[in-house]
């Protein structure tokens, strides 16, 4: 018979768990005091010369099972935290917080109630949706020489894939402020995040003021679904390709991801050709 585990403290009682969240918060809120890290604050609208990379995103997902006011107040979210972010500059050696840079979500700035993950379950809550934001925020600087210094994973099949599947399409877990999305600017020059919303379509762009040497691709190998006690797992690995910009010429492969991601939708909509036993 196998043992019961047992709950840990802030799985007892909602209340205990609110405080357990508390402590975290004040325990970032200590911890990025004493550091030394120098966070970006400066703002400049104005594009710099340079694109480095640019991720467009549907924000709206129109499907059965799918809450379609959650989604719409997802938008809310994605645009308001957008507008903290957008023109942001990063000077060599500066570091990108999401949580720094956006604050606090509360219904008094207007933050609506999406979907987001607990507990390994998908529920609703304030500020729901903003995963999505922090998510294309990774991927530009993945196509980049930055360097990330603080990434959380959630799951990487929260959706069936709406057409082709796209390596790395999610997976960049956010929570207030202990659970943050981090980068820092180790090249030489000055580098810009804009983002900005057009109807229901996020847009986000990486700028610099002037190019890299290098250019970079997402690539999955082995992606297939599989069976397990608990139910389906998306299983993939996830690599960055390095290219020289010149010539196109690979000069380094890295792996992003080791994916290995809960099956969080119906699992009959899972493609039969993919699964694998």
């Amino acid at each position: 018979m196998s043992k019961k585990k047992r709950k840990l403290f802030c799985e007892m009682n909602p209340v205990f768990y609110a405080i357990a969240v508390q402590k975290e918060i004040l325990r970032r809120h200590i911890h990025n005091l004493v550091s030394h890290e120098q966070f970006a604050e400066t703002v400049d609208p104005t594009p710099l010369p340079n694109l480095v990379w640019e991720q467009k995103v549907h924000m709206i997902r129109r499907a059965p099972g799918v809450n379609l006011q959650h989604q719409l107040n997802k938008a809310v979210n994605i645009r308001l935290a957008g507008s903290k972010i957008n023109g942001l500059i990063l000077r060599p050696g500066e570091t990108f917080s999401f949580w720094h840079t956006v604050g606090k979500i509360t219904r008094r700035r207007g933050y609506k109630d999406g979907r987001v993950i607990a507990h390994g379950r998908l529920v609703a809550d304030i500020g729901g949706g903003l995963c999505n934001l922090s998510h294309t925020l990774h991927l530009l600087v993945l196509h980049s020489p930055l360097t990330v210094t603080e990434f959380h994973a959630h799951s990487d099949a929260l959706a069936p894939d709406e057409g082709p599947r796209v390596p790395f399409s999610a997976g960049t877990s956010i929570c207030y402020n202990y659970v943050d999305f981090r980068f820092r600017n180790t090249t030489d020059q000055k580098v810009q995040l804009l983002v900005h919303c057009e109807g229901e379509e996020l847009i986000a762009q990486l700028r610099s003021e002037c190019p890299f040497p290098w250019r970079y691709e997402i690539v999955e190998e082995d992606h297939h679904f599989a069976k397990e006690e608990d139910g389906y797992y998306r299983v993939s690995r996830i690599y960055r390709n390095v290219l020289d910009a010149a010539t196109g010429e690979p000069v380094g492969k890295e792996l992003i991801r080791d994916n290995h991601s809960k099956v969080m939708f119906d699992e009959s909509l899972i493609p039969r050709e993919l699964i694998r036993t």
